[in-house]
């Protein structure tokens, strides 16, 4: 559906974007991430006709963006972060005038517009003056002059800024239903938006593609050590001698053992407070005159002792009763959960939980790019105010 091969845009002071190359299927939604000025939006309005290419061809269902602008663009759907809207005008108007732009004919208009109306929550908004509209109306009716034509490609930035979380959920579930017949370029920086809607994500920094692939395969790609978390019921001290005596695994540590230490004391506490006699002053005189001498200090040294056996009797993590939480490392990228698995089986300590461990989004992201500071390079919008 798109193809972009070879892509630069060159300026004359300062980077641009230099040979971005990638493609998009059908049915894709693809998560767009970088940096302030990696060029996400050069790209972006590269690929949508704003800007043209130094160097490169760029193909929308293939047809040239280059030798076949005007029938390239109507294939496409666009909403850039700060929706293209007229201010004086009611929303009923701005969508017709965007159809009639679109050259959608008179008797699809009222069709088309309704649609669009209905899905992005407008219906009673359609006399409104766009002004008096809050910023996430503003938003709704950006994607929906994107969506009016029906495009076969959407392009869309930071489709959810300026939502309120119930508004969110909505957008992103119409992204998924258009994601199943059409073609999704999305660009945010809420990165667990891109966990919940792409099924693969391009990163881009300094200009060039640094990374591409689906969320999970980037993570495992870029993992040094496969690590799991994992709970398993039985005596800690042999499970983890256990583990750590198997094949390929190079560490064992514990979880949770500061929370479980602080627990035990909150518990041991109350349970201190709870048998504690009745204060001094709320005693007979007689239980008072029966006091043994230091009988403070004595109240004080049973309390600690009665903490200290409530602490050794308390579990070290904050599982299940009985059951450790670990957090195994293998040597390598190796595959260990199958090994943990039989051994714990062999000796009939039950699993409670086993999950692999990998590197979050945010984490891939931190690794790839650099600060901002240290791009040496400008902000998109200057790259285009250069251009122009």
């Amino acid at each position: 559906m798109l193809e972009v091969k070879q892509v630069s845009k060159l300026y004359e002071n300062h980077r641009g974007v230099e040979h971005i190359d990638f493609s998009m299927s059908r049915g894709e939604i693809v998560g767009f991430l970088g940096p302030n000025g990696a060029g996400k939006t050069t790209t972006m309005r590269m690929i949508t006709g704003y800007l043209n290419p130094t160097k490169g061809s760029i193909l929308i269902d293939g047809l040239s963006m280059a030798d076949h602008p005007k029938k390239a663009r109507q294939k496409i759907g666009y909403l850039p972060e700060t929706p293209p809207l007229y201010p004086e005008m009611t929303v009923q108007a701005y969508l017709q005038f965007i159809a009639d732009l679109r050259g959608i004919t008179a008797r699809e208009q009222k069709q088309r517009i309704g649609e669009v109306v209905d899905r992005l929550g407008l219906r009673g908004r359609e006399k409104q003056i766009i002004r008096s509209l809050s910023k996430g109306y503003k938003q709704r009716i950006g994607l929906a002059q994107a969506i009016l034509h029906n495009p076969d490609l959407l392009v869309l930035d930071e489709p959810t800024s300026g939502l309120d979380p119930k508004q969110i959920i909505e957008i992103r579930q119409l992204i998924r239903e258009l994601g199943e017949n059409h073609t999704v370029l999305l660009s945010t920086h809420i990165l667990p938006e891109i966990n919940s809607l792409c099924n693969r994500v391009l990163i881009i920094n300094q200009g060039k593609i640094v990374m591409d692939g689906h969320p999970d395969q980037l993570a495992s790609s870029m993992g040094e050590t496969f690590e799991v978390k994992l709970e398993v019921k039985g005596p800690r001290e042999r499970i983890i001698a256990e583990l750590e005596a198997l094949p390929g695994v190079g560490s064992v540590k514990q979880l949770d053992r500061e929370a479980a230490s602080v627990a035990a004391e909150v518990s041991t506490l109350a349970e201190v407070s709870h048998s504690a006699e009745p204060e001094e002053d709320a005693l007979p005189d007689e239980a008072q005159a029966e006091r043994p001498e230091g009988g403070d200090e004595a109240e004080r040294t049973a309390s600690e002792t009665g903490r200290s056996a409530a602490a050794d009797r308390a579990p070290a993590e904050t599982g299940a009763e009985g059951s450790v939480k670990l957090h195994v490392t293998a040597t390598d990228r190796t595959d260990i959960r199958e090994a943990v698995f039989y051994r714990m089986a062999e000796l009939r300590y039950p699993i409670l939980e086993m999950k692999k461990e990998s590197l979050s989004l945010e984490d891939i992201f931190l690794k790839l790019t650099t600060n901002e500071a240290a791009l040496g390079g400008s902000s998109d919008e200057e790259e285009v105010s250069a251009d122009a």
